[in-house]
């Protein structure tokens, strides 16, 4: 489904992303691991073709050049200059990290916002199944989204996303800043929506140990670069892996 070849992105003279391979087949839950810093979020920004709006503005403002070599294959087209919100179009939707939501609308307004394109009784439907995946959210639906918790507002932000019916879900880092308890319900939401529907995810982390159980198989990323692909089950019992990112 989704092909990332040789993939190069400078800023300025610094390299964020190094000759970076990768693909996500149909169906599957893939991760992408690495420590703060290494080139998960550029990655997710890239593939979603928020990069290219990054760029367009700092030409603008005679800022930071910002440099893309490689290719991004999604679903057998290239889609390496397409502009993001005809990507968006094609079934490729990020949930960004730090849960960006409308603070000052309620829930309810908030996935009525991500959806504003679709005939109400799509938008309808759409609504009833983000709820049926995130039963949190229905009893909150008329509260200010900037009244919810860390976890509630993330929950809100990843069904933001689901209203737009995407074909690949990439969420990047969706754990951050969340209570060990608030990881463990987030997480069992996202697997429950795997299984339920068969979507495709493509998850960005540096918390491996609750991601690493549940994927089909990852790619752990330092400075830009792939440093480990393996299985879930190969990365939790690499040495390396154990070491750096579970302490032990």
């Amino acid at each position: 489904m989704l092909e990332v070849k040789n993939l190069m992105v400078f800023f300025e003279n610094a390299l964020a992303i190094n000759d970076l391979t990768m693909e996500v087949n149909q169906g599957e839950f893939v991760g992408v691991i690495g420590s703060n810093s290494a080139g998960k979020t550029t990655l997710m920004n890239t593939i979603s073709g928020l990069i290219i709006d990054m760029k367009i503005k700092e030409q603008r403002k005679g800022g930071e050049r910002i440099n893309i070599y490689g290719e991004i294959i999604f679903r057998g087209e290239n889609i390496t200059e397409v502009q993001p919100f005809e990507r968006v179009k094609k079934g490729l939707v990020l949930s960004r990290e730090r849960h960006p939501i409308f603070p000052e609308s309620d829930v309810v307004e908030n996935l009525k916002i991500a959806g504003h394109q679709l005939k109400r009784s799509e938008l309808s439907q759409r609504i009833a199944y983000v709820y049926a995946i995130f039963p949190a959210l229905p009893p909150l639906k008329r509260r200010k989204a900037g009244f919810l918790s860390g976890g509630e507002q993330q929950m809100l932000a990843i069904g933001m996303a689901l209203i737009l019916k995407p074909a690949l879900l990439l969420l990047d880092e969706p754990l951050l800043g969340l209570s060990p308890m608030m990881q463990t319900m987030l997480i069992d939401a996202i697997n429950n929506l795997r299984k339920e529907s068969g979507i495709t995810i493509l998850i960005t982390e540096q918390f491996a140990r609750p991601i690493l159980p549940i994927i089909d198989h990852g790619y752990v990323i330092e400075n830009g670069m792939l440093a480990l692909y393996g299985t879930g089950k190969e990365l939790m019992d690499n040495p390396e892996i154990k070491s750096a990112y579970f302490g032990i």
